[in-house]
């Protein structure tokens, strides 16, 4: 990157990461499944599939992230008020009732996306990968979703929304800008960040694959 004044300067890695992955990102976004969702064509088992979908991703995710809590590069990034489980499985309760274990059935896509959360175990940057993917996701285009499943489908944090619900963060873009510098901050190497940024693009390809199975 150049400035005004002709000298050259290093693009923050959280843009390069953003605009690496604008593209897959608006894919994931714009999935038929996603517009129905948005555009009232749902009905609430059709939010719960999505649900029960995000429960079996993230019980992998978090179940990684426990093992990765002291890790120097993907521990900063593992923050308990982001955690989505206990959340999750309150929804899972609110929208299908007690024996939503045996309702709540992983498609094969999400099991594909969990076997490679699975993978990245091993590999903290790969980890980083899909936990900005993931929670970053929730804070922004998360919140959108949750106004507009309570006003079309009369579903509310008490009846299936909490997923969506950060009680524990005072303020989100002020959360989101620190997560941003903590990418930023992370001294991985230009082979790292680019092998970082490829699994990004890979998670919200993971992301897609299993919006398109509820279709």
């Amino acid at each position: 990157m150049t400035t005004t004044s002709g000298t050259t300067t290093e693009q923050p890695f959280s843009e390069a990461v953003k605009q690496a992955s604008w593209e897959v990102h608006e894919h994931a976004e714009q999935s038929p499944f996603m517009q129905a969702l948005l555009g009232g064509h749902l009905d609430a088992a059709g939010f719960a599939a999505l649900v029960a979908q995000y429960h079996a991703v993230y019980v992998e995710l978090e179940r990684v992230g426990a093992l990765l809590v002291d890790d120097p590069v993907a521990g900063p990034f593992i923050a308990p008020e982001l955690l989505r489980v206990p959340a999750l499985e309150a929804d899972l309760l609110a929208l299908l009732g007690p024996d939503w274990p045996a309702q709540a059935v992983a498609t094969p896509a999400t099991e594909a996306y969990r076997a490679r959360l699975a993978e990245v175990a091993s590999w903290p940057g790969g980890f980083v990968a899909h936990h900005y993917v993931r929670y970053m996701g929730d804070l922004s285009g998360g919140q959108v979703i949750r106004r507009v499943v309570e006003r079309t489908y009369d579903i509310d944090t008490h009846g299936g929304t909490s997923f969506y619900v950060f009680d524990e963060i005072d303020d989100l873009r002020a959360f989101k800008a620190r997560y941003r510098d903590r990418l930023d901050a992370v001294p991985w190497s230009a082979a790292e960040r680019a092998a970082v940024i490829d699994e990004v693009v890979a998670a919200y390809d993971l992301n897609s694959a299993v919006l398109r199975s509820l279709t």
